[in-house]
């Protein structure tokens, strides 16, 4: 078949590479010059399988309004005017309000968890086959905690994990500084933690980055700089993508083309969900702005190899080569990519300020104003009510999604492009009946909650 996969992130490479692996004809489409530019460019590049929990659980409603008034808090909602997209956000948030209790967080998990060992696999398999070489690390992932009541919950939710097939462990304090000796100058914070060692972390840019030029050696057609414009459905059937090249700068376009095919993958991120409205499909994905700071390690033998998350403020951070990344906070406020604006400033001083106190010393955590050149980010995280991404085919044949995988994109990446790949092939994917994909075909599959 003629596929069309509009997006170059890291779900956007993964279908195609899946999909050129049994036969098809594949283009890619992506508006920026480059593969992994958006989304994928720059998270905690954590392949996190046992650290997947959803957003929503029995204790964030009251949680988020708390956190309403706290510039850097972990999640904070800021809430639109609800007309267009506005609208959007209060339809997502009355969704996620249906998903704060203790059944649909334990069904949400699993999924989570399912789809996480069946990517991780995945991602092995395409490493074994080509080599790609992305500043991985086998280390494991670290969650250490500094609140006593916060570790006392650390064994429910270790538990949980085990039940869905993954071997997460509560460690003393002690033996958490064992696992990571980085973590010393803090020791008198940390009060324990869990720790698996099955995780891993690595840069998710450079990985799509190289799995893209190797789709193009492949066959696979590339068309950077392209917008697409239109989705054309006639008959009840999705026909061509009208894409046209553009100049992101300048926002200038060039001679629109209608580029025909028998399939059209939309993984697009957080802009899947008001291209699909266009032709009448509604999803709840809806973005969630994460922020991560890049610093250079000035201390390599006092950085740490375990990737790690920081429970009291949320964040992750992962070593990669002579680089540090943190990442952190999410903020559901429309597609605002501002990193100046007061709230941006917060978040953003707030990860150098805890790498600092952390590991003082360890990395250049300097602000530009203290002759530093902190490299800070942020993207937009595709989320969903229950963070389960919407993976199948639509309701308009022809027409598929692979979107809304929220924080854990690079973690279900790889497994999501070969599922989607095998769902437009024919295939019964291995985790048929454990995850629910969007309108498949597949016997044993449940419905998805939100479909």
């Amino acid at each position: 078949m003629k596929i069309i996969v509009l997006g170059a992130g890291i779900i956007g490479i993964s279908t195609a590479w899946h999909l050129r692996e049994r036969g098809h004809e594949v283009t890619v489409i992506e508006r920026q010059p480059a593969a992994s530019l958006e989304t994928t460019f720059a998270n905690a590049g954590q392949i996190s399988v046992s650290y997947c929990e959803p957003w929503a659980n029995a204790e964030a409603p009251l949680k988020v309004l708390k956190w309403m008034t706290k510039p850097d808090a972990p999640l904070l909602f800021r809430p639109q005017w609800p007309v267009g997209e506005g609208l959007q956000q209060w339809l997502w948030g009355l969704r996620f309000l249906g998903q704060c209790n203790d059944a649909a967080f334990e069904r949400n998990v699993s999924q989570l968890v399912a789809l996480g060992a069946y990517s991780h696999a995945a991602l092995k398999d395409i490493v074994n086959a080509t080599g790609i070489e992305y500043h991985r690390l086998e280390r494991g992932i670290a969650h250490y905690y500094t609140d006593a009541a916060s570790f006392d919950t650390a064994g429910a939710a270790a538990e949980l994990m085990r039940r869905h097939g993954v071997s997460r462990r509560v460690v003393s304090r002690d033996e958490l500084l064992k696992i990571e000796p980085a973590f010393k100058p803090f020791a008198h914070r940390i009060v324990g933690g869990t720790f698996t060692d099955t995780d891993e972390s690595g840069d998710a840019r450079l990985f799509t980055q190289g799995l893209a030029r190797l789709c193009e050696q492949r066959g696979v057609e590339f068309l950077y700089g392209h917008a697409v414009q239109q989705l054309d459905v006639s008959n009840n059937r999705a026909r061509s993508v009208r894409v046209a090249p553009v100049d992101e700068q300048s926002r200038t376009s060039g001679p629109v083309s209608d580029l025909k095919a028998d399939a059209i993958v939309v993984a697009t991120g957080s802009y899947t969900a008001p291209m699909l409205r266009q032709v009448g499909v509604r999803l709840p994905i809806y973005p969630g702005k994460g922020y991560s700071a890049t610093f250079k390690i000035l201390k390599p033998e006092a950085a740490p190899w375990v990737s790690a998350i920081d429970d009291e403020l949320k964040v992750a951070m992962s070593r990669l080569g002579d680089e540090l990344r943190v990442a952190g906070t999410i903020e559901v406020g429309g597609y605002d990519l501002d990193l100046n604006g007061p709230v941006a400033r917060a978040r953003c001083e707030m990860l150098a300020r805890r790498i600092e106190t952390v590991m003082p010393g360890v990395c250049d955590t300097r602000l530009e104003h203290e002759g530093g050149q902190p490299n800070f980010w942020c993207g937009l995280r595709p989320a969903t009510p229950t963070n389960i991404p919407f993976i199948g085919q639509t309701r308009i044949p022809g027409l598929w999604v692979n979107a809304g995988h929220g924080t854990l994109g690079w973690t279900h990446g790889a497994g999501s492009g070969k599922a989607l790949a095998e769902l437009i092939n024919g295939e019964v994917p291995r985790i048929a009946d454990r995850f629910g994909f969007l309108g498949s075909a597949a016997p044993r599959a449940p419905k998805p909650a939100l479909a």
